[in-house]
């Protein structure tokens, strides 16, 4: 057993665990897109990040990927970190503005307007269709090519793969295939259909974190002015 700090609070946990999983393992909500149970963490989507170290030696890292050492401090919903996410959740929108996995993100994070221009790309590169094709199927029959601003998901040479079983757990996981809205409209790319109540403490000079982790939050119902 390693002894961290997240939030504030003094823990035990297992050795081995990410931080993603402590904080889970202790109650505290991360936000994830790239991640899934049964799959390998791969940290693409950078959306898990949170805070680690005190002071002006803070940095922000992937919660899923990074693994939690003893004695550590750990923030999972700073003021820089929201801003973060929210940063992530913007750009996510702007390629795939009709995800409905992205937008219910975005709008449980209080984002109410797209501000980058939208790509309407079929694809966020966060992995998971890959992942699941060779871990859970056992087929390996899609891959990434190139890398950058190339890189995408395919076949090798983007000849039809013989191992493919056509089982489709590679659109089931994935979240650019869950579509909702038809907006094309940068102030409606965001659903907003449900009614998530973002954490008015983020908004106020004298909190730097959270005052709760509530889901949803019901700060701003019970402090109002």
């Amino acid at each position: 057993m390693i002894t961290l700090e997240i939030n504030g609070l003094r823990a035990s946990v297992e050795e081995g665990m990410t931080l993603l999983e402590a904080a889970k393992f202790l109650g505290f909500p991360i936000p994830t897109l790239c991640h899934m149970e049964g799959l390998s963490p791969y940290g693409a989507c950078r959306l898990c990040v949170v805070e680690i170290g005190e002071g002006e030696r803070t940095k922000l890292v992937s919660s899923c990927t990074y693994p939690a050492q003893d004695g550590m401090k750990v923030r999972t919903a700073s003021a820089r970190v929201v801003k973060a996410r929210k940063m992530v959740l913007e750009l996510l929108l702007a390629s795939c503005p009709q995800s409905k996995v992205i937008q219910d993100l975005a709008a449980a994070h209080n984002i109410r307007q797209q501000r980058f221009r939208q790509e309407h790309e079929d694809c966020i590169n966060c992995g998971l269709c890959v992942r699941m094709c060779e871990e859970q199927m056992m087929a390996k029959a899609i891959g990434f090519r190139g890398r950058g601003q190339d890189r995408s998901v395919g076949t090798p040479f983007d000849i039809k793969s013989d191992v493919c079983r056509l089982c489709g757990g590679c659109i089931y996981v994935c979240p650019a295939c869950q579509l909702r809205c038809t907006y094309t409209e940068p102030d409606k790319a965001i659903c907003g259909g449900c009614a998530n109540l973002s954490p008015s403490c983020l908004e106020k000079p004298e909190f730097d974190d959270m005052m709760c982790y509530m889901n949803p939050c019901v700060d701003c119902e019970t402090n109002k002015d």
